[in-house]
């Protein structure tokens, strides 16, 4: 038998906890919508939504073509008629954005469907302006950041974008793009 004493009880570990957070103090609330905290969007939208979402499915190909871009290039986009002075506020990140996606980790048939429900969550939302990480395609096999490219294909197909670009460095720079979408 050993001759060292019992070492003392440690300290309750709520205890320690509250000690630890005493001085906390709770964060702003921000109103951002984040699509995968609902309930399928399938049971909330109305018929005619519906409708509007399958054929928004349909739309979405992988053979609409643009130029392939690299991770360092950014993405610009908008409709004609867009007012030039509303571009320039959505590249400059002059709006508050309403909700986010962060599509990192998944592969293109993940994507697509999480981008679908996110544009039908921003117009259930009324969400005009909204930001999407696609991240920079370090993990891509070949030159081009797969992501990128898809997003920049399919947000040019879906009728409610009004615009989209590269978001500032601060929100993740060539990696994000900050988006305008029509009034719901």
């Amino acid at each position: 038998m050993s001759d060292k004493k019992a070492e003392p009880a440690e300290e309750d570990d709520f205890t320690l906890f509250r000690q630890s957070v005493a001085d906390a103090r709770p964060l702003k609330q921000q109103n951002t919508v984040h699509h995968h905290n609902h309930p399928p969007l399938s049971t909330r939208l109305r018929p005619q939504q519906q409708n509007r979402r399958r054929t928004s499915e349909d739309l979405l190909s992988d053979e609409y073509r643009v130029k392939p871009v690299t991770s360092a290039d950014e993405l610009l986009f908008s409709r004609s008629g867009l007012q030039q002075r509303v571009v320039k506020k959505l590249r400059r990140g002059q709006f508050i954005t309403r909700a986010e996606l962060d599509l990192h980790g998944m592969v293109v048939t993940e994507a697509r469907q999480a981008l679908l429900e996110f544009i039908a969550e921003c117009n259930v939302h009324h969400a005009r302006y909204a930001r999407i990480v696609h991240g920079k395609g370090h993990g891509s096999s070949g030159r081009h950041p797969v992501l990128k490219n898809c997003l920049n294909s399919w947000l040019r197909q879906i009728d409610e974008v009004l615009a989209f670009c590269s978001a500032q460095p601060r929100d993740g720079g060539t990696g994000a793009v900050y988006l305008l979408l029509k009034r719901g």
